[in-house]
């Protein structure tokens, strides 16, 4: 009898006992082609220079990353991540840009009861009432940086303010922030199409408006040709334009060049923050790809590094799931960005900045930060959110 009870003891000891892993396995699905493509590279690259500098390993143990285009397909998207989940067992996920595929995905990780580390889409359903013990956000909340800029254009004092913005889950995101700070007058409210390159038709409504202000939010290869064209019909003499950081950072600038000049935008993140972990990233990332990180390559970045501080906090032991969002919610890892803590949302609460595009001392077109818009901001949906 003793001897069947030591068995016993001994049988259900191994089974709850939590080992480390031999391996940590990341599915990182993105939007790598297509008019959205420069948002999901800069995400990966800037995860692929954190893992280079971990020597490949998340927390001292060997990690792979799995990568995959979603092609900007919620529908692709949700066949990755069944393999990732199902086929590659998978530790993490992360990588997704567009809110409306983060939303289409996030149910399916959810139940797997796998971790996603958003290092772009924050979406306000995820922050509210639909927030998921299972999903952290290393970015922002999807209102949060247009929040910023309808406080810049209602301090500066415009009257008379068009948005441009695309019509989907991020877009509505993006007016409803501006509004919550701007209160002034929007004589319009323009939504294009996810992708649309041509903007002949919105840009002849901009000219017969004659707004004072316009608030665009265009990410991606829509931003760029957006501004080419803005400038190019010489609309921008009489309009100031503002943007989030999405649509003013320097894959944007990049491409479009001195049309960019006088842009104001809003960030949480600049390549000009004065910190030594900054001053890093900033270097590295040029010396590796040629050219300067924007907030995406950021984002990227600090989620490499998010997972890294909480596996080494588990002792590579990702199976306790209980475990790992402490670490995870810990936030053993310095950000790019400076300080900030997650939100019982497990989204940031931190400072926006304004910059402005101009020319720096070495005559190169790129932001410069002038100040901060809000220390320690946080998300307007997290009362909904019923997570402790």
């Amino acid at each position: 009898m003793s001897l069947r009870l030591t068995a016993l003891t001994v049988a259900l000891m191994l089974a709850g006992s939590v080992h480390a892993a031999d391996k940590i396995k990341v599915g990182f699905v993105s939007t790598l082609s297509g008019p959205g493509a420069g948002l999901g590279v800069d995400i990966r690259d800037g995860f692929n220079l954190a893992m280079k500098q971990l020597n490949g390993q998340l927390g001292g143990l060997p990690a792979e990353v799995i990568i995959a285009d979603d092609q900007q397909s919620p529908d692709i998207a949700k066949q990755m991540a069944d393999k990732f989940l199902k086929k590659d067992k998978v530790d993490f996920m992360t990588g997704i840009v567009f809110s409306n595929i983060m939303l289409a995905v996030g149910p399916t990780v959810f139940e797997n009861e796998t971790f996603y580390i958003s290092a772009n889409a924050g979406p306000s359903q995820l922050a509210g009432e639909q927030c998921n013990p299972f999903f952290f956000n290393v970015a922002w909340q999807n209102d949060n940086l247009h929040e910023a800029v309808g406080k810049i254009v209602q301090e500066k004092g415009y009257k008379n303010v068009v948005i441009v913005t695309p019509n989907y889950p991020g877009g509505k995101d993006a007016v409803s922030g501006f509004k919550r700070y701007y209160k002034g007058n929007i004589t319009e409210e323009i939504y294009t199409k996810l992708g649309q390159l041509d903007y002949a038709a919105e840009l002849a409504q901009i000219r017969s408006i004659k707004p004072d202000a316009l608030f665009f939010f265009l990410p991606g290869g829509m931003g760029i040709n957006f501004v080419k064209q803005f400038v190019g019909a010489g609309l921008s003499r009489d309009t100031q334009l503002f943007a989030p950081g999405f649509s003013a950072d320097e894959d944007v600038i990049k491409a479009v060049g001195a049309p960019m000049i006088g842009i104001f935008n809003s960030s949480h993140w600049a390549h000009d923050m004065d910190n030594p972990e900054n001053k890093r990233f900033v270097a590295e990332f040029q010396k590796e790809y040629g050219r300067l990180p924007s907030l995406y390559a950021s984002q990227g970045y600090d989620a490499a590094l998010m997972m890294d501080g909480a596996v080494r906090d588990v002792k590579g032991k990702v199976e306790d799931k209980d475990a790992l969002r402490k670490a995870l919610r810990a936030k053993h890892f310095k950000s790019v960005r400076g300080d900030f803590k997650f939100n019982t949302n497990h989204y940031p609460v931190q400072n926006y900045y304004l910059r402005v595009i101009g020319k720096d001392a070495g005559g190169r077109v790129t932001n410069k930060t002038m100040g901060t818009i809000f220390t320690n901001h946080a998300d307007a949906y997290v009362a909904a959110c019923k997570m402790k």
